[in-house]
C-alpha cells in the first residue's frame, strides 16, 4: 500500500536500495549494539538495522505508516516500534524504563527542516549516546563539519564540534529519495566526546562569545563583541596570541575561542 509522504513532516524516504545498504554498513553495527532509529518511514532501514543490531527501537511520528511497519518488522522480535517525536523524546528516561544500561547508537533519515534542533536535542542526551548517524542536507553537513577559515564555519560548527567529533561519511544524490529533495544530501556521523577538546573555564561565557561573534560575522571581533567584553581586554588577548586585531569570527579556531573566553572572562 502506497502512502504519500507528508511535506509537513519533512518526509523524504530513501528508496535507493544501494544507499540503504551503504548507510547500514557505514554504521558498523554489531550484535551488541542497541539502536534508536529516528523516523522509521516505510521500514526499509528499520528491517536492515534489525538484522544487524541487538535491539532496535524505531521512532515514527506518523501513525499512517504503522500498519505497514508492523507487518514489515513483525518477524523481528528485537525490533520495537515507538510512536514519538524525537524532539519531545526523553532518551534518558526511555533507557531507564527499558533497563538499558549501555550507550546507544542513533540512526536516522531525519527531516531536514529540524536538523539543528535534532542535533541539539541529541547533544543534551550525549551521556546516553555513543554516536549518531543521520542524513542531512549537503550544505548543512558542511556547516557542521566546517573548519575555521571556511565560509561554512559558524557558531553551530563550534557548538557541535565542542561536543562531538563530526565527519561526512558520504554524499547521497537527491534522486535516492522519494519525493526527491531539491538538493543532494550527506550522511553525517557524530561521535560524542567524553570530554571537550578544549579547556573552557565557563561554558556560558564561551558560547555567548561565539554566538555574539557570528551574529555579525562580517564585522571584526572588536566590533561584534563590543557589547560583551572590554575592547582593551579583547585587544590584549589578540595581541598575546599574535592574531590580527581586525580578525573576524571565522578566523578563530575552537581552541582560540576557548582561549579568548578564558582570557576575557577572568
Amino acid at each position: 500500500m502506497y502512502i504519500k509522504p507528508k511535506k509537513s513532516l519533512g518526509q523524504n524516504f530513501i528508496v535507493d536500495k544501494n544507499i540503504q545498504k551503504k548507510i547500514v554498513s557505514a554504521c558498523h553495527l554489531s550484535q551488541d549494539d542497541i539502536v534508536l532509529e529516528i523516523g522509521a518511514g516505510m521500514g526499509d532501514l528499520t528491517e536492515q538495522l534489525a538484522q544487524s543490531a541487538k535491539e532496535v527501537y524505531a521512532l515514527e511520528i506518523d501513525q499512517r505508516l504503522f500498519p505497514g511497519l508492523k507487518q514489515r518488522i513483525g518477524a523481528y522480535p528485537n525490533c520495537h516500534l515507538v510512536n514519538a517525536d524525537i524532539l519531545e523524546f526523553d532518551i534518558h528516561k526511555f533507557l531507564k524504563e527499558n533497563r538499558i544500561k549501555q550507550k546507544i547508537k542513533i540512526i536516522g533519515n531525519i527531516p531536514y527542516y529540524i536538523s539543528s534542533p535534532i542535533i541539539e536535542h541529541l547533544i543534551r542526551y550525549r551521556a546516553d549516546i555513543d554516536s549518531a548517524f543521520m542524513t542531512v542536507q549537503k550544505e548543512f553537513g558542511r556547516r557542521v563539519n566546517a573548519a575555521c577559515g571556511s565560509k561554512e564555519y559558524g557558531s553551530f560548527s563550534c557548538f557541535v564540534q565542542y561536543h562531538a567529533e563530526s565527519r561526512i561519511i558520504f554524499e547521497i544524490k537527491k534522486g535516492s529519495f522519494k519525493p526527491s529533495p531539491k538538493i543532494d544530501s550527506s550522511f553525517l556521523g557524530l561521535k560524542f566526546r567524553l570530554l571537550p577538546p578544549v579547556d573552557v573555564k565557563d561554558e556560558g561565557t564561551f558560547f555567548k562569545l561565539i554566538r555574539s561573534s557570528f551574529n555579525q560575522r562580517r564585522k571584526t571581533l572588536r566590533n561584534s563583541l563590543s557589547d560583551c567584553v572590554s575592547l582593551d581586554s579583547l585587544e590584549a588577548f589578540l595581541k598575546s596570541r599574535g592574531i590580527d586585531r581586525n580578525a573576524r569570527p571565522e578566523d578563530l579556531s575552537l581552541a582560540e575561542f576557548a582561549q579568548m573566553s578564558n582570557y576575557v572572562g577572568t
